[in-house]
């Protein structure tokens, strides 16, 4: 067989195996067989040097033309596959605007911040403004000022987590908002009306219904000739705001440093409605914040004339609130993370 014939039967070869692949690894892998180092037609090149003088132009032209139409398959077919790739890659990436999308799951505020969030609502609307103080304060603020003296067991290292200052003074992690209402009567004059929303720390031991790391919202106002039956109408109005129904409240005598009288309030239970039932102890009421009246020695503190001006001062405990409302029975829950818990709110 001449050469001609041989280079016209490869190029006949390559056409139907190059037409048979399927995909661009395999094509290159048939053109590194068939135009490739060790192909027949690298061996008719070798093979030139063999033939008689006169017959070389002629051979090595149709070796040529022979690697050009293999070439030239080959390019074809390459393009044909890249074509039918990317035709593919739309077609899997294509997408219909009319179907629907993907279902979005959207979060939503934590129960302790929607707490925090009604309360201070129900408080704004009833002309209290919203006051923010530092987590870290001293031992002035957050004790002393707010007449609570040196022995009082609050002060101890059992409630109290201190930090180190540098500066010769004690600093803590604040135990109570009650320290910003000392920040505010110093900057401002009466009459005021404040609430202080915040996260407080002590040394507790987590339990169902303890944690060292809690949320409280202090409030206090100072004007004149304001009594003690204004802070019972306050609360009672807030307390029916925030529960609900024709809730009553109690006010039983107790003891803060910074009140005088002092009060714990109760209100009659959301369930039982004041008969008597488990939520309540069959006590009918449910112990809900503390309050008083605020001491003269607090006013004295900041520059207060306590001969003109009076107050009451509220704090309560936002867990505390959410649980009751949410019948909430661990305050783990509001901790922990757990979606299948906090999806509920």
């Amino acid at each position: 067989m001449s050469a001609g014939s041989e280079m016209e039967a490869l190029v006949a070869q390559a056409k139907q195996a190059i037409g048979a692949v399927a995909d661009l690894d395999a094509l290159e892998a048939l053109a590194s067989e068939l135009t490739g180092r060790k192909s027949l037609i690298a061996k008719a090149n070798q093979e030139l040097k063999d033939l008689p003088p006169g017959e070389r132009p002629e051979a090595g032209r149709r070796i040529g033309q022979a690697r050009a139409a293999i070439n030239a398959l080959f390019e074809a077919r390459r393009g044909e596959l890249m074509a039918a790739g990317e035709a593919e890659r739309i077609r899997a990436e294509r997408i219909d605007v009319s179907l629907p999308g993907p279902s979005v799951r959207i979060g939503h505020e934590h129960v302790i911040s929607k707490t925090i969030g009604d309360l201070t609502e129900i408080l704004v609307g009833m002309g209290y403004r919203v006051a923010e103080g530092n987590e870290v304060d001293t031992d002035y603020y957050n004790f002393e000022a707010l007449n609570t003296p040196p022995g009082h067991p609050a002060r101890s290292m059992q409630d109290t987590l201190y930090v180190e200052s540098g500066r010769g003074e004690e600093v803590l992690l604040r135990t109570q908002t009650s320290g910003v209402q000392v920040h505010e009567m110093e900057s401002c004059s009466p009459p005021l009306y404040m609430i202080a929303p915040g996260r407080v720390f002590r040394r507790d031991t987590l339990d169902p219904s303890h944690s060292p790391v809690f949320h409280q919202i202090e409030g206090l106002a100072v004007d004149s000739d304001l009594t003690l039956g204004d802070l019972a109408g306050t609360l009672k109005f807030f307390i029916r705001e925030y529960f609900g129904g024709e809730r009553e409240i109690k006010l039983r005598p107790s003891y803060f440093p910074f009140t005088e009288p002092s009060v714990e309030v109760s209100m009659s239970c959301f369930l039982c409605d004041g008969s008597g039932c488990r939520t309540c102890g069959h006590a009918g009421w449910i112990e809900v914040l503390g309050a008083g009246m605020v001491d003269p020695n607090v006013f004295g503190s900041v520059g207060y004339d306590s001969e003109r001006w009076t107050g009451f001062a509220f704090g309560l405990g936002v867990e505390r609130f959410a649980m009751l409302r949410y019948g909430i029975p661990d305050i783990r829950l509001l901790y922990e993370n757990d979606q299948r818990f906090l999806s509920q709110f």
